[in-house]
């Protein structure tokens, strides 16, 4: 089947909704809720919405079915003036200083208020609502920036199937939803979400749970806005004054691919790449356990201990001693006296290299690999 979406012709097949298509074809449709690791769009937020030629009233593109010979204008002045209006709406529910936000750069709300000319409302007259929250030592949240998309609990409970995103019933300070007063929020995100939708000036948001939270970051790299970020985000440079840079993940052998954001030759950032294995996913030691990387009492010579106290030699030196101490209990004690164990966190190649040692240098065949199993 073929549409046009600004005079594109487009061939879809039937099921698919007009984003889907539109993203086939780079055509830009802005988005807030939409969250394409989820299998379910909620067509919360309506930014979506775009024009159908013929007809009267918007429809919301992440949820509409595209149909035969369709025509589909998104940038028509209609679409502008209606999400210029959505978005001076969220602007007016939370407290979004973006001039003065210490993260601009990765604020897709940002991003679109400065596209389509939206106005916020006169901070000097605002005052914030709610207090800023450190949910775990890594991921805080600030629930005046929330505009309750629900991304955080379609990653929470849909990726990472983590269930760990309570509803929070806000009045002056967050307090969390009694048991009973609305239905379980440990459920699914589907009837979360449902709750969200019910009316944007609800003060029900949805936030991490202290006690179920695994630190995995997913809902942090979820959010569109400044509510749910790295609690290191917050200390570093601005991201466009950052390096990205992609590499692999060190703590495991699975492979995850990561983004680091480096500044002179310092990283404040880590997000997962949207790349295999784990297309944007990581765990709690890939997305926050970098800080190692640039500490200060992080090993950089080798050291030998002599007299129950370490010095610092050159290499050259440690290597002869570890080569001197391995002769001397292959000679005394038989090579099956020594094991070796490899690890997760070198590449391929240099456990290749290591086995090959263990087993023609060493003579034994006790080498372990952490992730033999």
């Amino acid at each position: 089947m073929k549409c046009t979406i600004n005079g594109i012709e487009c061939e879809f097949k039937g099921g698919e909704t007009i984003l889907e298509i539109a993203t086939r074809y780079n055509i830009y449709i802005p988005t807030l809720c939409y969250y394409k690791k989820s299998s379910t769009p909620t067509g919360k937020c309506n930014i979506c919405a775009v024009e159908i030629v013929g007809k009267d009233e918007l429809v919301r593109a992440c949820v509409t079915e595209a149909e035969d010979g369709m025509e589909i204008l998104t940038e028509s002045e209609k679409c502008i003036t209606h999400r210029r209006e959505i978005l001076e709406k969220l602007l007016a529910m939370g407290y979004h200083d973006c001039p003065t936000c210490p993260i601009p750069g990765s604020c897709e709300l940002q991003d679109l208020v400065f596209r389509y000319g939206a106005k916020g409302v006169d901070l000097t007259k605002a005052k914030k609502k709610y207090v800023v929250k450190y949910i775990t030592p890594f991921i805080r949240w600030d629930s005046s920036k929330c505009v309750q998309c629900g991304r955080c609990i379609q990653a929470c409970f849909d990726v990472q199937v983590n269930n760990a995103i309570r509803i929070f019933q806000v009045d002056g300070e967050p307090k969390k939803v009694e048991e009973g007063e609305f239905e379980n929020s440990r459920v699914e995100s589907k009837k979360i979400i449902e709750r969200l939708k019910a009316d944007f000036k609800e003060p029900i948001l949805p936030a991490p749970d202290e006690n179920f939270c695994v630190s995995c970051g997913e809902c942090v790299q979820a959010c569109p806005v400044g509510a749910l970020k790295s609690s290191y985000e917050w200390l570093g440079p601005k991201k466009w004054e950052m390096k990205k840079v992609v590499t692999t993940c060190s703590y495991c052998g699975v492979g995850c691919q990561l983004e680091l954001y480096v500044k002179n030759n310092k990283v404040f950032l880590v997000n997962g790449a949207n790349r295999a294995p784990n297309y944007g996913s990581l765990c709690v030691k890939g997305r926050f356990g970098f800080r190692f990387i640039s500490a200060d009492d992080r090993l950089k010579k080798p050291l030998i201990k002599e007299n129950g106290r370490f010095k610092e030699v050159s290499w050259d030196e440690a290597l002869d001693f570890v080569a001197n101490r391995f002769s001397e209990i292959k000679t005394n004690y038989g090579p099956d006296s020594i094991g070796v164990f490899a690890s997760a966190r070198m590449t391929n190649e240099e456990n290749y290299i290591l086995q090959k040692f263990t087993r023609a240098v060493l003579g034994t065949n006790n080498i372990d690999h952490c992730a033999r199993l």
